[in-house]
């Protein structure tokens, strides 16, 4: 383990000095830490509540993974992220991901569907393209809209999220790193040598990486700094199969998302059966604006009206009213892209934030790419489409 000897904290006891402090340890945190501690870098990943906890963007127990976008640099990002799951399940011995594919449907000509298509094909990611002959043969029990294309991304399907957050942490413990949950920031005092202030204590180190998720701007603030980012409570709906196992894994029923419907231009997407017997996950990509420390006083039930007009009429099996709702929150940006930059005023800080709802497959390469930007390393990724200078006219800084 290499560690940094920092002339400026003789005072301080070694334990609370770090080569790097990781604050927020949901996925895009705990591997970032992960891939931290692998350089054999003294590692601390800080995080505010009790772990396991339900209380950001990481939790539960699925999650979609896939390479089907419109922009080339998400289907490439996730051709290298299909690796590295595989392994963080072997080095882990657990199994972290499911393939079911993944079937888009969208109006044929317009929006994200021939955009979806094109990537796919161009990438030459195995593609299924569907018929409107041919879709019930290959998905019995759903309604495709008249003027919808269908494809398969063949290798979409499940991450199991719980058992991945827990499989990125032991395997950072295993490295010799250092979480602290339960200890939320109270300050941070930037400098060449970083200073974070905890309810449980001071650490000091030469790099900071900020992956805070709905509080990211609640920290940046004291480093004088603010994003264009707005947080978002999302409904997580589970819907009743009427016959048992109609939607489920073991009837190779796939992940699906539609790019637009009748009911809505948004996004809705959903899983097959799994964690809860006979409930299918279906989600409408957006929420209500909420604060991140008050997310249950957010009670907008909009998507779920939207959501029941399109199980209604999209999937006959399933009983058009959730039968479970949980919550989750996305931090969205402007263009609903991530941000994984340096912080504009002190290089010796790395922001990555802003996933959108769309970041948790992309934890393993994106914890490589802040971990590459603590290091002063070129990332393996061009991240242009990733830079905070584009949100020029959105900036403000914070009083």
């Amino acid at each position: 383990m290499t560690t940094v000897c920092h002339e400026e904290s003789s005072s301080m006891s070694a334990k609370q000095d770090y080569d790097c402090v990781v604050i927020g340890a949901g996925v895009q945190g705990s591997f970032t830490a992960y891939q931290l501690a692998k350089h054999n870098k003294k590692t601390l990943l800080l995080e505010q509540f009790v772990l396991p906890h339900t209380r950001g963007s990481s939790h539960g127990q699925t999650r979609i993974i896939r390479r089907a976008y419109e922009q080339d640099i998400y289907t490439q990002m996730m051709g290298e992220g299909y690796q590295l799951w595989a392994q963080l399940e072997k080095e882990a011995g657990v199994t972290l991901y499911r393939q079911t594919g993944l079937l888009v449907m969208g109006p044929e000509t317009s929006g994200d569907y021939p955009l979806v298509k094109n990537t796919l094909l161009k990438n030459k990611v195995p593609t299924v393209i569907l018929s409107r002959d041919n879709f019930h043969q290959h998905i019995p029990n759903v309604v495709l809209s008249e003027g919808h294309g269908a494809l398969l991304d063949v290798t979409g399907g499940v991450l199991f999220a719980d058992r991945a957050l827990k499989a990125v942490q032991d395997q950072f413990q295993k490295l010799g790193g250092v979480i602290q949950d339960n200890e939320k920031v109270t300050e941070i005092k930037p400098g060449p040598v970083v200073k974070v202030m905890t309810s449980g204590g001071v650490y000091q180190a030469r790099n900071v990486v900020i992956t805070a998720g709905p509080w990211t701007n609640k920290l940046l603030a004291h480093t004088g700094f603010q994003l264009p980012l707005e947080t978002v409570k999302i409904n997580v709906c589970y819907w009743k199969e009427k016959t048992p196992g109609t939607y489920g894994v073991k009837q190779h029923f796939p992940c699906f998302v539609v790019t637009g419907s009748l009911e809505s231009k948004e996004h809705i997407y959903g899983l097959p059966s799994n964690e809860y017997p006979d409930l299918v996950k279906i989600c409408y990509h957006i929420g209500s604006k909420t604060d991140p420390d008050y997310r249950d006083l957010q009670t907008d039930t909009s998507d779920i009206d939207i959501l029941k007009r399109y199980v209604s009429r999209c999937i006959p099996g399933l009983v058009p009213e959730p039968a479970v709702v949980e919550s989750c929150m996305y931090t969205l940006t402007p263009d609903r892209h991530f941000v994984l930059d340096y912080h504009p005023n002190y290089s010796n800080i790395v922001i990555g934030a802003g996933f959108s709802g769309h970041g948790f497959k992309f934890g393993p390469v994106i914890g490589k790419l802040l971990c590459e930007l603590s290091l002063g390393e070129v990332p393996s990724f061009d991240l242009s489409s990733f830079k905070i200078r584009r949100f020029q006219s959105h900036m403000k800084s914070a009083l």
